[in-house]
């Protein structure tokens, strides 16, 4: 396995976990399942902005559905999900079925959830707000033709020249657009 690149801020949460105490430990695991109740407004909210983008003309913009991984890369199948020794007796983790439905379906679809609603924000924001920030490089995975500002070229001159030709929110290549 490779080494990760990208992980030079390590979040530490293995080597304290046994140190706290099985009560704490057990709000815990109910508290990584109260934002299920929270996800219709969720859902909502990311179609509410995806067709917000469709309806001021947005076109290949990514589906929720882009961001979901394939079952087929999945490691485990009922027939050969690992289950953990419980340390307690009620404990779900001994159950194959509770691990198949946290690996198949709670985490991968939520975090795919949030991954495509931050997308549609980002491509918001470079659509509506083509102008730089110190974390704007960020949302390069979002980048679209021309921003709302571009397509007027009377306010583009009014740009400085980082905004004014920012790729990401200025496609020099695309001449399609129609200016008014």
């Amino acid at each position: 396995m490779k080494a990760c690149e990208t992980c030079t801020h390590r979040v530490e949460i293995g080597k304290n976990h046994n140190l706290m105490p099985a009560w704490q430990r057990a709000i815990g695991m109910i508290l990584v399942y109260l934002p299920l109740f929270t996800l219709p407004f969720v859902i909502l909210s990311a179609y509410l902005t995806y067709y917000h983008l469709v309806f001021v003309g947005a076109k290949n913009l990514k589906k929720w559905q882009d961001f979901i991984p394939e079952r087929s890369t999945h490691r485990y199948t009922y027939k050969n999900q690992i289950t953990m020794t419980p340390t307690f007796r009620g404990a779900l983790s001994k159950y194959r079925w509770f691990w198949i439905a946290n690996c198949t379906w709670y985490c991968p679809y939520s975090v795919a959830l949030f991954e495509w609603h931050t997308y549609l924000v980002k491509v918001v924001e470079n659509w509506w707000c083509p102008f730089g920030h110190e974390r704007k490089e960020n949302y390069s995975d979002a980048s679209i033709d021309k921003s709302f500002w571009h397509i007027y070229p009377v306010d583009t001159v009014k740009m400085t020249p980082e905004d004014r030709e920012n790729p990401i929110w200025n496609d020099p290549d695309d001449s399609d657009i129609a200016h008014k």
